[in-house]
């Protein structure tokens, strides 16, 4: 299929350098809380990007949980594919497509595995079904059928079926630790307009980028 003619004109909504504040978690924050006020479909949901220890890269979508100025932070099994490979090589991308605002938001940095403590503060806040789905499921491992998966949810609801369902130990978080934070804003005739935040002995620069 020739997609030659699929194309959208995008707005002359814009940006310039002095709408921007000058942290970017903050520019981030800005954005993001204008992403859940104009109703974009998961707008903490991100593409996070890792290679693998031949340089193959991978990508996937996860839920940013939660942000602060120290970093994104997501969870998953620390055993799944996305986990060894952080192992191996720390260094991660995080792209946040907010497409109907025709904006984007991509990270650089290095992803660092966040305190138990933290990691079982936000489990605690889960629905039991997604604490017993944490303990279930060996991401990334082969399975024979998807029968063999509720059996073991069967039997984990069983084991924790009059407490509490306590934290995997397998299971947690990550915070990816921004080096640099690029704001993308689609504008007319491909003149998109670009800002790369990058930081520089422990303060923030930006840069305008061409489109």
């Amino acid at each position: 299929m020739d997609l030659a003619d699929f194309r959208k004109e995008y707005s002359e909504r814009g940006l310039r350098r002095e709408e921007l504040n000058p942290e970017p978690v903050a520019q981030f924050s800005e954005w993001f809380i204008q992403a859940t006020e104009l109703a974009v479909h998961e707008p903490n949901a991100m593409t996070l990007a890792t290679v693998d220890e031949s340089g193959m890269p991978f990508q996937r979508t996860v839920l940013l949980k939660y942000y602060d100025h120290e970093g994104f932070v997501f969870f998953t099994n620390y055993s799944s594919r996305k986990a060894k490979q952080i192992a191996a090589n720390s260094k991660v991308s995080l792209l946040f497509p907010w497409i109907t605002l025709e904006r984007q938001v991509i990270v650089q940095g290095r992803a660092e595995k966040i305190t138990t403590a933290e990691s079982l503060r936000y489990f605690a806040t889960r629905p039991r079904e997604s604490q017993i789905g944490a303990w279930v499921s060996n991401q990334s491992e082969v399975i024979t059928s998807r029968k063999f998966l509720m059996q073991k949810i069967a039997e984990i609801r069983a084991k924790f079926q009059h407490g509490e369902i306590p934290l995997p130990s397998f299971w947690g978080g990550y915070r990816v630790v921004p080096e640099s934070i690029e704001f993308w804003q689609g504008g007319p005739a491909r003149l998109h307009d670009r800002f790369l935040y990058r930081r520089h002995a422990g303060s923030w620069g930006i840069e305008r980028l061409a489109p």
